[in-house]
């Protein structure tokens, strides 16, 4: 397999290909996500599980030839519309894979689905475009962003916490977490706090936290923040006496940096990496030989749409002209998740398993979130009920 890469601006172009196929021009593939600043690691982790489905599926996706542009929307909505026009216009790409952030994928979804262009998200899932702006293109391989909150908010409920101090960044995803988490969650909210995004320094709500003294608290807090949220956490000695429960928080993009820290905290999720199936038997050991790292969520769903455009394109024989025929053979979602149980709803989002996870440290030495127990099963989310598309 021949491998080239070639920069283009701020953007990389990561071609992975075998032999030129017969008569097909090689297809291409926009990934749009975070690479720079403190929530990189998502988007590494994100890339870095596209490309190895990619490598493993020999340079093809549906028997083409295959080229990666790569391009890094920065965390910032405008700089992400501006790097999409240049995948769809300059590259003129037939899917685009991303985003990270639900704020950027807000931003982009217009001009995307707006060129016909499919457009598959490896994480963000926001409410509105599960529900009233729900579109023909635009599918997830990933969830809902409220569905891995609603995990501790049903586990709080069941659990018998009485009061919960909630925690998340000040934007759509943010939101949505604290949503979800209050869909099952019937308890006394003791506060609601939002952040801006990005912070780093939590004094002044630990300082409360330990003032109000809630049975648990719920956070949100992906990337750096999440790094920074968990030690000082720790480090306050909140840790050994108010339950820590959230979601992206605590999670394999992290671990490496929070270390014993992190040790015993609960989180939600739809897939750990040591879920007992052979693909992601196989998928975990590839990518921890590939990239020394045990892979996070947002790689093993980036695998995922590599598969999934793969299985969609073997259906049409490769083509991409036809909009309909494609639209129809990605919607059937016939591959084998690395999570096991997939498919996707009314909406273009998946109904799927989601699990109780908890940050524990395997016998080599590294941490890993491992399945606690089951606590939704083929589980679709909140809005696909508002989807009036035809998905």
């Amino acid at each position: 397999m021949n491998v080239t890469i070639k920069t283009l601006g701020l953007a990389a172009a990561v071609g992975l290909a075998a032999a030129p196929a017969m008569a097909q021009e090689k297809l291409k593939v926009g990934l749009l996500l975070t690479l720079s600043g403190p929530s990189a690691v998502l988007g590494q982790h994100a890339r870095d599980g596209f490309q190895l489905a990619v490598k493993d599926l020999g340079g093809k996706l549906g028997g083409r030839d295959v080229e990666v542009v790569i391009v890094d929307d920065e965390l910032k909505p405008d700089v992400a519309v501006t790097k999409v026009k240049g995948l769809l216009e300059r590259d003129k790409v037939d899917f685009v894979v991303g985003p990270i952030f639900s704020n950027v994928a807000v931003a982009t979804h217009k001009p995307i689905v707006d060129a016909k262009t499919f457009y598959i998200s490896v994480n963000a899932g926001p409410s509105n475009l599960a529900g009233k702006s729900c579109n023909p293109y635009f599918f997830a391989t990933s969830y809902q962003n409220d569905q891995n909150h609603e995990v501790l908010g049903k586990v709080a409920q069941d659990r018998g916490y009485k009061k919960v101090y909630l925690l998340a960044p000040n934007y759509q995803a943010g939101k949505d977490a604290l949503a979800g988490f209050k869909r099952h969650y019937k308890g006394e909210i003791v506060e609601e706090s939002y952040t801006p995004l990005n912070t780093l320094d939590f004094q002044s709500e630990l300082a409360k936290i330990a003032s109000m003294q809630p049975d648990a608290i719920f956070t949100f807090m992906p990337g750096g923040m999440g790094v920074n949220l968990v030690k000082q956490y720790r480090a306050a000695g909140l840790a050994d006496r108010i339950p820590f429960l959230s979601a992206f928080t605590v999670d394999e993009t992290n671990l490496p940096a929070q270390q014993d820290a992190a040790i015993g905290m609960l989180s939600g999720s739809n897939w750990a990496p040591n879920m007992n199936t052979p693909e992601n038997k196989k998928f975990v050991a590839a990518f921890e030989a590939a990239y020394n790292n045990v892979p996070a969520s947002y790689a093993m769903h980036s695998y995922d749409a590599a598969l999934l455009i793969d299985a969609a394109l073997k259906a049409t024989g490769g083509k991409t002209d036809d909009k309909e025929a494609l639209r129809a053979a990605i919607k059937k979602a016939e591959f084998k998740s690395l999570r096991g149980d997939f498919k996707f709803g009314a909406n273009g989002f998946p109904v799927q398993d989601f699990y109780l996870v908890k940050a524990a440290k395997r016998p080599d030495g590294k941490l890993e979130t491992e399945v606690v127990e089951k606590v939704f099963d083929d589980y679709t989310d909140a809005y696909a009920k508002e989807c009036t598309a035809t998905n």
